[in-house]
């Protein structure tokens, strides 16, 4: 049991990690088209089209998929928890909506915000694969703690000590909450579908149902556009979907050993210190700050606080 705590820790901050470098593809991508939204879209489209392939391949994988549908017959899994994807969706849709307006850390810091509340709530209720776990004051503390470190890092990153823009709108804060929120119910139920058919079955599920949601989604902005620009020629910036694959397939096998919420703060720790190295070797912003990297350190502090509740 040890061991696959240690090994959790260090997988949910490779997921971050993962996560951090997609979102600079996804972004590069996206301005480059000039539409976010499109950008996820082909993201989770070509990680769907490679699941399908890999699934077409391998008779191992689709009898997991054939052990999902028998648990969804007997109840054992219920048809809701196959719709983690559409979580996906709606986060990279709410920044869509949202970012132009409130900004990059008024995003992020209402994102963690709903995700370090949503995961205690999903540990305590036992959605998760690992069970119930109580909420108690080292787990709060690391929540907490958590918070105070992205928000330290968002502002460091964002170069300014100030939130959005004049006029913002309340609901387009409350866009990013929720978001945060269905994050965590997101891992929860790919992890129950992942004990059942495998982490790869939980990944195509993901994808199959994400995809689904940014389709319709992204027409409905090519309507109101006229039309999507034309797509860049560079292949590095259609590597998304394949760096999806791995930590949605990760966080699947992560979460059942160490819970919602510490698989939350390892990832956005792997993040920090992804964006923290990026800044050095491919700055985009306004660089390495100070806070940034204090932001960085906490979050670590955040992740020792929760592993000991944990432990």
């Amino acid at each position: 049991m040890a061991l696959r705590r240690w090994l959790g820790l260090g997988f949910g901050g490779s997921i971050g990690v993962a996560v951090a470098t997609q979102a600079r593809i996804n972004g590069e991508l996206g301005h480059r088209l000039g539409d976010g939204i499109a950008a996820a879209t082909i993201s989770f489209g070509s990680g769907l089209l490679i699941l399908a392939v890999v699934f077409a391949c391998s008779g191992h994988l689709r009898a997991g998929v054939g052990r999902v549908r028998v648990a969804l017959r007997s109840g054992e899994l219920r048809w809701w928890q196959l719709l983690g994807g559409i979580s996906g969706a709606f986060f990279v849709a709410g920044q869509g909506l949202t970012v132009a307006t409130i900004g990059v850390t008024t995003f992020t810091v209402a994102a963690v915000a709903g995700q370090v509340v949503s995961s205690l709530v999903v540990d305590r209720l036992g959605w998760g694969p690992g069970g119930r776990t109580p909420v108690t004051a080292w787990r709060i503390a690391a929540a907490a703690l958590g918070l105070v470190a992205v928000l330290l890092a968002a502002v460091g990153r964002n170069g300014s000590g100030s939130f959005g823009h004049g006029g913002t709108s309340v609901l387009l804060v409350v866009l990013p909450l929720v978001a945060g929120l269905l994050v965590a119910w997101q891992q929860a139920v790919n992890g129950r579908v992942g004990v059942v058919g495998g982490p790869f079955s939980a990944t195509l599920a993901n994808f199959a149902t994400g995809t689904a949601a940014l389709v319709v989604i992204e027409a409905a902005v090519l309507v109101h556009r006229g039309g999507l620009g034309q797509l860049p020629t560079a292949p590095w910036l259609y590597l998304g979907g394949l760096i999806g694959i791995v930590f949605v397939a990760l966080a699947v096998l992560t979460v059942r050993w160490i819970g919602v919420l510490l698989l939350g703060l390892t990832s956005v720790a792997g993040q920090l210190l992804a964006a923290l190295v990026l800044d050095v070797v491919a700055p985009t912003g306004t660089g390495l700050s100070v806070w940034a990297v204090v932001g960085c350190l906490l979050t670590f502090v955040a992740v020792a606080a929760a592993a000991r509740s944990r432990g």
